[in-house]
């Protein structure tokens, strides 16, 4: 089954699951990244990035050379933002939303996901949801524990 681990981090929490995930089963990786980025070194860039959320921007992506349609199985990964998935992914999933494929979801967040799963599974509806895990503030707070626990999750959803 050819998987593709499909990200995008901001603060490096979603990146260090990401890796831990495509590393475990051999996955191919895609970051997404937007042209232009949000300013990571002041305090608002929470309030512009739950802004972009809020609003459902779309920002450019820089260009990839993956083609997510040649995968069966997603891994998409998203810090969680305003209780919803960065716009990054937002512009993901209205290039190349995935159809009929197996898809498993993860999130990193610094709360509480809220009912940032219902969203993020209304995005990709069309496919068979195969698994889903939320992680919190995994470079901060146990950062072994969740890749262990991000690795042992990838295998499973592998043996599905």
């Amino acid at each position: 089954m050819k998987t593709l681990v499909v990200f995008y981090s901001f603060d490096g929490n979603t990146k260090l699951i990401a890796e831990a995930i495509a590393g475990e089963i051999g996955a191919d990786v895609l970051e997404l990244k937007p042209v232009k980025e949000i300013t990571r070194n002041n305090f608002l860039k929470y309030f512009t990035g739950g802004k972009e959320a809020m609003t459902k921007a779309e920002p450019e992506l820089l260009t990839f050379n993956v083609k997510p349609e040649n995968y069966d199985l997603l891994f998409i990964g998203t810090p969680v933002w305003a209780w919803t998935y960065a716009p990054a992914l937002r512009t993901f999933f209205r290039d190349h939303k995935p159809v009929n494929k197996k898809v498993a979801l993860f999130c990193c967040h610094g709360g509480g996901p809220g009912k940032f799963f219902e969203k993020f599974e209304e995005a990709v509806s069309g496919n068979e949801m195969v698994g889903k895990i939320e992680f919190k503030d995994p470079i901060r707070n146990q950062k072994e524990q969740d890749i262990e626990m991000a690795k042992e999750w990838a295998k499973l959803i592998i043996g599905k």
